[in-house]
């Protein structure tokens, strides 16, 4: 199958999460990830659980499709290897320490000299630059401090974590978008570049229109609960056997009396404290015992039935289960099976994209440490097996 990224070589020396995440997402369209492991311990999320036939889930959600090449980069013939695979390299995506490439001797500058096309993408948790930038971070670090905990959970409640690791997912989406603009750059100038993703910049950047809002008002936002600070009915309610989400974003068709009719309240369509989303907003305490009780008198599929007739935007509080079974996600083929070398197939979760000509998906499962050291020497270097195996012998692959 040939993905929009066929052709683009990716060594991947990064870990755990935010790069891993980065580099999937090249490998589900098409680029050859070669994921550089160290010699018989690899990834430290390899150990992480729930372990499936041996396999951690953890692991295989964020390394599909990848090629695995165990390397000792802190040997002399290790890095001398890893420099020669970089001359025939697109892109070398890092998320280590700052700092740790230049103690390997394989820093940008170093890279470059032997492959001035390269893209040299580096991950951190608070970037290259900056007082934070030795200090170590992980996902609900940098939720707590690119405040986004602070506007998460129900009003006047303790600093929540949403239920994904935001911090990491929305950094490695921000380095991927990086990389893809670096190389569609270089076609015209046919120069590589070093690129620097910080967490934490991501989750200030990901924090759309709340930090505008503060900037420029004074305002400081708030957690809501399910609400949205501009627009209401913007939210969940609680029905007679479960929730609903629906939402009103005050677009081109004023839906406002649509929806009084349907919660049987056509008294409140004239109302001024509720003319539109920021009126409404700005007298939730006073709206908000109607909604409250309205939503609360039929079930959740009835809410469903109703208000789609009348094109209202709304939808069920699914759990995982039913959202791995909902017949819209089944539709766009979002899971799928993949084939493990060792422990047979796993269902994983489809890449989002969807090219007319060029599907993106993942092309296998998880690799197991080392599966495609042998291979890749031999197609990336044109090494001979005895040369493989005098590696091996001492400890550089």
């Amino acid at each position: 199958m040939v993905g929009t990224l066929s052709g683009l070589k990716v060594l991947d020396l990064t870990q755990v999460l935010f790069g891993p995440y980065c580099t999937m997402l090249l490998s589900d369209m098409g680029a050859e990830v070669i994921k550089i492991e160290r010699p018989a311990a690899g990834d430290i999320a390899r150990g992480n659980g729930p372990i499936v036939r041996g396999v951690s889930t953890y692991f295989l959600s964020l390394n599909r499709g990848k090629k695995s090449l165990t390397l000792s980069l802190d040997k002399p013939a290790g890095r001398a290897l890893f420099l020669q695979m970089c001359q025939q390299a697109d892109v070398i995506v890092s998320n280590f320490t700052p700092g740790t490439m230049e103690q390997l001797g394989l820093d940008y500058e170093t890279v470059a000299k032997s492959n001035p096309r390269i893209i040299y993408a580096l991950g951190s948790g608070f970037g290259q630059s900056g007082p934070y930038k030795s200090r170590p971070a992980y996902d609900v670090i940098v939720q707590a401090m690119g405040g986004v905990m602070s506007i998460t959970g129900e009003e006047n409640s303790p600093p929540v974590r949403p239920g994904i690791s935001y911090g990491d997912i929305t950094a490695g989406l921000f380095l991927c978008i990086a990389i893809l603009a670096a190389l569609q750059e270089r076609q015209t100038s046919g120069r590589g570049q070093l690129i620097d993703i910080s967490m934490l910049d991501s989750q200030v950047a990901a924090a759309e229109n709340a930090f505008v809002r503060y900037l420029n008002t004074g305002e400081i936002p708030r957690a809501l609960g399910t609400r949205h600070p501009v627009y209401t009915p913007f939210q969940t309610f609680p029905t007679k056997d479960g929730h609903v989400a629906v939402a009103l974003s005050g677009g081109l068709k004023d839906q406002w009396p649509l929806f009084c009719a349907a919660i049987n309240r056509v008294d409140l369509i004239d109302d001024p404290r509720f003319k539109d989303g920021w009126e409404r907003t700005r007298h939730y305490a006073e709206l908000a015992p109607f909604l409250y009780t309205a939503f609360r008198t039929r079930t959740t599929q009835e809410w469903l039935t109703e208000l789609a007739s009348m094109e209202i935007p709304c939808g069920p509080v699914n759990t995982i289960p039913e959202v791995a079974r909902d017949p819209q996600v089944q539709a766009r083929n979002m899971i799928i099976d993949v084939e493990h070398p060792a422990a047979g197939k796993f269902k994983v979760v489809n890449s989002p994209f969807k090219f007319s000509r060029t599907p993106g998906q993942p092309t296998a499962a998880s690799p197991e440490l080392g599966e495609h050291t042998a291979a890749v020497l031999s197609a990336w270097l044109g090494m001979s097996e005895a040369q493989i195996n005098n590696l091996r012998e001492k400890g550089i692959i």
